[in-house]
């Protein structure tokens, strides 16, 4: 099993953070690393997101796990569990009114080395992505005009 993990601690309410982390047609605006995502974020509907780093390959995703203000889990992989892809995005609501956001991604099963083969390093993507929402929850990434 390979992971890739990144986690940032934000000056926001895990509400805020969720708006914008389930908000995933903006996630452009803010996220460098991606160009779109397409979908509708809900409990068993399918996106497709288009990253920056491998255009040409759309990574396709369902929507597993829904707990507002706490987790947000996508998952997809090989048929009969050989090979998965488990995504998680998880808000720790901090004393202070803060959040840590961690976003985590487990590559499980039998032919997983496959999938680590073709995958870059997620990492610093992870990394980008953390730092992008914290910019834009605490007001420090300018939004769009309406």
């Amino acid at each position: 099993m390979r992971s890739y993990e990144a986690a940032t601690r934000i000056d926001a309410a895990p509400e805020e953070v969720w708006a914008l982390l389930v908000d995933v047609g903006s996630w452009r605006d803010w996220n460098s690393g991606v160009d779109r995502v397409e979908g509708r974020v809900a409990l068993g509907e399918r996106l497709t997101l288009v990253a920056t780093m491998v255009r040409a390959k759309p990574f396709t995703v369902t929507v597993t796990e829904l707990r507002p203000a706490e987790v947000m889990r996508w998952q997809a992989g090989l048929p009969l569990g050989m090979a998965g892809i488990d995504r998680t995005y998880r808000l720790d609501a901090q004393d202070d009114g803060g959040t840590v956001l961690t976003v985590r991604e487990d590559h499980t099963g039998p032919l997983a080395a496959l999938l680590d083969r073709t995958t870059p390093d997620l990492n610093p993507s992870f990394r980008q992505f953390c730092a992008g929402i914290k910019a834009r929850a605490e007001g420090r990434v300018s939004r769009p005009p309406t």
